[in-house]
């Protein structure tokens, strides 16, 4: 890991880069460095190091990887705490590919644009200076997944007594489509998953939750107030392979609320 020292006060960008390994930040470092526009922090591997870095010297800008080490989601969770210890900190965050809940969750998370390892340094050199403008860096198709996620019927976040989500975002979209009726093989279909992997997210999100049923999960997400109670195999997999068609089922919360002044949207 390398050091990381204080930014120079100068009219410059300062801009703090948080990829998912540390090789790949000291890489992303060095070719931001190079551009005259950018003052660079240090490369910091951990969540924790970075945490505490934007709160001693609030960056610009910070890029991160939604995949911090070997947690593929981590980077979301550093986002939204970054967001609230250093609000002055714009976050941009770096995904493999545009994948609608990836996008999604980057833009829940309180990133202010999403940019794709598929696009060159020139293109992220740009999309930051937009960003430090004021900017949302979104291209037509991420909008378009920003503004389906706000006109559909969305099941409410799952917390647990610390406030800390329960369910992760993919977990989330699965509890979507059990309040929608969809089978097994529908939600496979939709979400493009093995049936077998849907199967097995089921299993999670009942243990998580403490409930042995689709009918249970969809009350849970209609604030039924199901209590934890334990849970057989035999009765998850049948439970699991059930189809449950409710009735039109309302939305619970807004995904997006949108405060301050009004964000102008970077084209690309």
């Amino acid at each position: 890991m390398s050091l990381l020292t204080p930014f120079p006060q100068q009219n410059t960008i300062r801009v703090l880069a948080a990829d998912s390994t540390s090789m790949n930040t000291q890489m992303l470092v060095e070719a931001l460095a190079r551009d005259g526009q950018f003052i660079m922090a240090g490369s910091a591997s951990k969540p924790a190091e970075i945490l505490a870095w934007t709160r001693k010297e609030p960056p610009h800008v910070a890029l991160l990887s939604a995949r911090q080490g070997d947690n593929g989601t981590a980077g979301f969770e550093l986002c939204r705490d970054i967001c609230s210890g250093s609000p002055s900190t714009r976050v941009i965050m770096l995904l493999d590919f545009s994948e609608r809940t990836a996008v999604i969750e980057a833009f829940r998370s309180g990133a202010r644009g999403v940019f794709f390892r598929t696009e060159s340094l020139k293109l992220l050199a740009k999309c930051i200076l937009c960003v430090h403008g004021g900017q949302v860096w979104a291209s037509s198709g991420e909008l378009h997944y920003l503004l389906e996620a706000v006109a559909e019927p969305v099941p409410m976040r799952f917390c647990g007594v610390t406030g800390k989500a329960l369910l992760s975002a993919r977990e989330l979209d699965v509890v979507r489509c059990v309040s929608e009726g969809l089978s097994n093989r529908e939600i496979a279909q939709r979400l493009t998953l093995r049936e077998h992997t849907v199967k097995n997210y089921l299993f999670r999100i009942f243990d998580k939750l403490g409930v042995s049923s689709r009918v249970e999960v969809v009350l849970y997400a209609l604030g039924g107030g199901v209590q934890r109670q334990p849970t057989s195999v035999a009765s998850s997999s049948i439970a699991a392979n059930s189809v449950v068609r409710p009735r039109r089922v309302p939305a619970l919360a807004p995904v997006v609320a949108r405060t301050g002044p009004q964000l102008s949207i970077a084209r690309h």
